[in-house]
């Protein structure tokens, strides 16, 4: 079993994925837009401007499947809330470099620091409203 997560961006998502290749090196592996679906959804459903919106894509990061999507109402103002995403370094300044990227325009929410359970660790919400979690793993 896999759990992906999946990140609606509320007409933001072509924003978004240019961000997240510059700032952590995401690779688009697939974009539909709304006006390629090969199964128009009902009428009324999408508005006809959502037309060139991504209805689907999917990004990898590392080792991982993150998908993204405009959603269907791409009010421009994405809500994220009760997660975040934690992205592991191999080192102090790879985290140090993904924390700076990924809080470009964003708000730290803990510094970049040692802990007792990483030597770097710290918290970030991304411009786009993304809480990221930047580890470096402890060496056991």
């Amino acid at each position: 079993m896999v759990v992906e997560p999946y990140l609606i961006f509320d007409g933001r998502c072509d924003e978004a994925i240019a961000f997240y290749k510059k700032a952590i090196g995401a690779e688009v592996q697939m974009l539909l837009r709304f006006k390629d679906n090969p199964q128009p959804p009902p009428a009324g459903t999408i508005p006809p401007e959502a037309d060139n919106k991504v209805m689907h894509a999917s990004l990898r990061i590392g080792d991982t499947t993150v998908m993204a999507s405009d959603g269907g109402h791409c009010t421009g103002h994405p809500k994220f809330g009760g997660f975040s995403l934690s992205i592991s370094a191999k080192d102090e300044a790879q985290a140090r470099k993904l924390f700076a990227a990924l809080g470009d325009g964003g708000t730290v929410t803990m510094p970049m620091s040692k802990t007792f359970f990483s030597p770097a660790f710290g918290m970030v919400t991304d411009r786009l409203g993304v809480s990221w979690m930047v580890i470096v793993p402890q060496q056991m």
